[in-house]
């Protein structure tokens, strides 16, 4: 795809969802040009909104994943705005949830109520572990999938505690996914002319993030555990502490592991039997990383880096984050980008999709809370106050729905 492509145009989103898959979804939808309108309750918002560091009192998660995006302020949780949700579902094509399971057919906008006032739409939902009667008990957080699929049992050194990996991985990951099965969905609604539920579970998604981890136990009947940075597949392949700080090596091949050992001057390693292939490397790990960890600590960082990359081997500072967004190489990319328009406080830097060649999708910061409120309404024919707190049923006389309770 090339820059300025709008490849759903003409598709519009509604967005219930919270937190960081549902609304990562929804956004890479408008990023690719859907209308997104993002509903929220209108004096809280998302959680994530309020959720710690801020920016310009705005929480950096929820900036993180709602560019692209209109906010339109209704409670789900009244009649009336129940009623304005599936209105404006009966002119969408997308319909994105993360309520814990149950809990949009309890409020009446669940698949069944939203797929009768429009058959074509695809309603889109995400949870923790699952609708069935085990997983559908079970409130999660990522954290929480990642204890339980064992993702955090081989996170970590092997001499400390599990680790959690940093990043909420998981759940971006099952936004991908999600953005995956709704695009499947719109093709195969090109040829039935039928919407369908696309449904995606965290639990899922970190297994599916393990798979040679999980295939390898299956095949050896091992159960991995910790390796710390390194790979569980190839040796050297991790951090190793420099003259000044710390080197990344990664040696995928035989090949590799022996031009590491002539660039470090130690040629001999590699025509050792117990370092000769891959396997045997594996197995005296702990003996080679010691031998190496002596040899790299004569060094500095930069001086192995360009050693190494002379060699041809694949090798690399262990930079903090701060410093990989310094590195001129981050700037080549164009990783972040400040789309145009204004926030309140000023502007909201964003990183670009990587299929996103030139930051052009990202066409208007995160929405203000409930700020496309009335504006989203009119379009419906309601009235700009539905769905407000307290409001009740006013407004609902605007329009009768398309198919009336």
């Amino acid at each position: 795809m090339s820059a300025g492509d709008e490849v759903l145009a003409g598709v519009r989103v509604l967005d219930l969802s919270s937190n960081l898959a549902g609304p990562l979804a929804a956004m890479v939808l408008g990023d690719l040009g859907a209308d997104v309108v993002k509903v929220e309750h209108p004096e809280r918002g998302d959680d994530t909104r309020r959720l710690p560091p801020t920016r310009d009192g705005e929480g950096t998660v929820f900036l993180s994943v709602n560019r692209n995006k209109r906010s339109a302020g209704i409670d789900v949780r009244e009649k009336a705005g129940r009623d304005a949700v599936l209105r404006l579902a009966e002119t969408a094509d997308i319909f994105v949830e993360s309520f814990a399971p149950g809990v949009a057919d309890r409020l009446g906008i669940g698949y069944e109520a939203v797929s009768a006032r429009n058959p074509r739409i695809v309603y889109a939902s995400v949870s923790a572990f699952g609708r069935g009667p085990i997983g559908g008990a079970r409130p999660g957080y990522d954290a929480l999938v990642q204890g339980f699929s064992g993702m955090l049992s081989i996170t970590g050194h092997p001499d400390g505690p599990p680790a959690r990996v940093a990043p909420s991985s998981i759940d971006l990951a099952t936004g991908l996914w999600l953005v995956i099965g709704i695009q499947a969905a719109l093709a195969a609604r090109e040829r039935t002319g039928h919407g369908r539920r696309v449904d995606v579970a965290l639990l899922d998604t970190a297994f599916n993030l393990m798979g040679h981890q999980l295939l390898g136990m299956l095949a050896t009947d091992e159960v991995p555990g910790r390796l710390g940075t390194e790979s569980p597949s190839s040796t050297p392949n991790g951090a190793y502490r420099s003259a000044d700080g710390w080197l990344v090596v990664a040696t995928g091949n035989d090949r590799l592991f022996g031009r590491l050992c002539a660039a470090i001057g130690l040629p001999e390693l590699a025509a050792e039997e117990r370092f000769a292939e891959a396997t045997a490397r594996i197995a005296a790990r702990a003996e080679l990383h010691e031998i190496l960890a002596e040899r790299f600590g004569e060094r500095t960082t930069a001086e192995w880096t360009e050693i190494l990359a002379t060699a041809g081997v694949p090798a690399g500072p262990l930079n903090d984050l701060a410093a990989a967004v310094a590195d001129p190489l981050t700037a080549e990319r164009g990783i972040l980008v400040t789309p145009p328009g204004e926030r309140p406080g000023g502007e909201s830097p964003q990183l670009r999709l990587p299929i996103d060649p030139d930051g052009s999708w990202v066409r208007r910061p995160p929405p203000p809370l409930g700020r496309d409120t009335a504006a989203v309404l009119r379009e419906a024919g309601l009235a700009e106050d539905q769905g407000q707190p307290g409001r009740g049923r006013q407004g609902l006389e605007e329009r009768p729905p398309a198919d009336p309770d």
